[in-house]
């Protein structure tokens, strides 16, 4: 297992971690909702925080998916558009990228 896939998968984990936490907190399971309205409007508030970070981080987690299976097909640090070599500077910031800065950037 190469560097970067050991570092995905642990991301990976990361993320499915947080997952969890995000469902465990929309479904109120510290729980129900406060019975004053003003702690409601905060609770409601820092549901809709929860639910945009869980959008995030499903969407980080399906690039990391992606990434993987592209390592595990062996063009992991191929561009996915041209097919040249990605800069593997580029790879050590985002790991789960598949596109090399300039398809990126096109």
């Amino acid at each position: 297992m190469t560097n970067r896939q050991s570092e995905l998968e642990t991301l990976r984990a990361d993320l499915k971690a947080r997952l969890s936490r995000f469902k465990a907190h929309q479904h109120r399971e510290d729980g129900a909702l406060e019975k004053d309205f003003e702690e409601q409007a905060v609770q409601t508030q820092n549901d809709e925080v929860v639910d945009s970070l869980e959008s995030e981080t499903r969407s980080e987690l399906a690039q990391i998916e992606h990434a993987l299976e592209r390592i595990r097909q062996g063009v992991g640090d191929e561009c996915e558009y041209c097919g040249e070599e990605i800069d593997p500077r580029r790879l050590q910031v985002l790991p789960y990228t598949t596109v090399c800065v300039d398809c990126a950037d096109g």
